[in-house]
């Protein structure tokens, strides 16, 4: 490169004539946009090496009306389940040569705010894994033709598509495999300011005992925990009665706050009652807890979801569609297989 060639001057065009091809190959190399032959891809690489050429990706959207920004809006990070999840999409995002804008939220009124300023970024979409955005926001994205994918949340706004786990199914494995083992008497342990997802897998477990021939009305019991994560389940262990119950837990930090609080009182699962939560985070399956639970394919989840967001960017208009992840149960002690 000469002295006067230096990289804050490098153009797109200095790296078409340094390779020997147009303007449109290398932004089609660059971009991971189009078609290009593997050849002519190297030889742009290795010109915009040579160069030291970076690509603007802020300057694009502004000349595109779209950039390559991902806005992904969460809370509560520090959960297991949602860190794990943030670090599917982010995997996925990159892999699709887009880069994440990340933003956790507090309360409804943070979320309908990021969802504002996304749209003021140019974002080429956005991923709600928390909370309920409005609809009139969402409308505006949809005018704009950014697309809207929200994870685990209710299906309920029109051009929105939704990501779920397959709540119904995870409730059921969870029913029988407690029946199975030889429970009569249930519990469902949940927040009393529950998720949707979370509601949707309790009505799900009823009706699957109900199945089973259990007198719901008299042999499920309700453990409500006074707040969301462990803490929430470690109070809701106070003075219940858990011998020979099989309780089913909403997610897996309620379940190990659960479990922790019954060792305090001097009762253990297997031997006294039956546990199985939903989240197979890392935690379930260290030594001191072996939690039986449902597992939520995040990979899965996260590669459906960025499919969506491109599909539905070709045809902003198409109908909204749910797309349910399969779960699997994992066998621990808290509930050991039935052979």
């Amino acid at each position: 490169m000469t002295p006067s060639l230096r990289k804050q001057s490098v153009t797109a065009q200095d790296v078409a004539r340094r390779a020997g091809v147009s303007r449109a190959v290398v932004s089609r190399a660059l971009s991971n946009n189009g078609s290009i032959s593997p050849e002519a891809r190297e030889r742009v690489l290795r010109a915009a090496e040579e160069l030291g050429y970076q690509v603007n990706f802020l300057a694009q959207g502004l000349n595109r009306r779209r950039s390559h920004l991902i806005g992904v809006i969460v809370s509560r990070i520090g959960d297991p389940f949602r860190s794990s999840l943030l670090d599917g999409l982010l995997s996925e995002i990159q892999r699709r040569g887009f880069q994440a804008l990340v933003a956790e939220i507090r309360s409804e009124a943070d979320l309908a705010e990021t969802l504002r300023r996304f749209t003021q970024f140019r974002v080429s979409g956005v991923i709600v894994t928390s909370g309920k955005p409005p609809e009139a926001l969402v409308n505006e994205c949809v005018e704009q033709q950014i697309p809207v994918v929200g994870i685990n949340r209710q299906p309920d706004i029109p051009f929105v598509d939704y990501v779920c786990s397959d709540n119904a199914a995870g409730a059921i494995l969870a029913a029988e495999q407690l029946y199975r083992a030889g429970c009569r008497r249930f519990g469902w342990l949940n927040n009393q300011d529950s998720t949707w997802a979370g509601r949707m897998r309790g009505e799900a477990f009823r009706l699957a005992l109900a199945d089973l021939g259990i007198d719901t009305e008299c042999d499920l019991l309700p453990l409500i925990a006074p707040e969301e994560g462990y803490d929430g389940g470690l109070r809701a262990a106070a003075g219940q009665d858990v011998d020979s119950l099989g309780v089913f837990c909403a997610n897996a930090q309620l379940a190990l706050g659960f479990l922790d609080g019954m060792k305090q009182r001097g009762r253990q699962a297997p031997e006294d009652f039956q546990l199985i939560g939903f989240d197979n985070t890392p935690q379930t399956a260290q030594f001191s807890y072996q939690l039986t639970t449902l597992h939520q394919d995040v990979a899965e989840i996260a590669h459906q979801a960025l499919a969506c967001l491109l599909e539905r960017a070709s045809d902003p208009q198409r109908p909204s569609r749910t797309l349910w992840v399969k779960v699997a149960l994992i066998h621990r002690r808290t509930s050991p297989s039935i052979i």
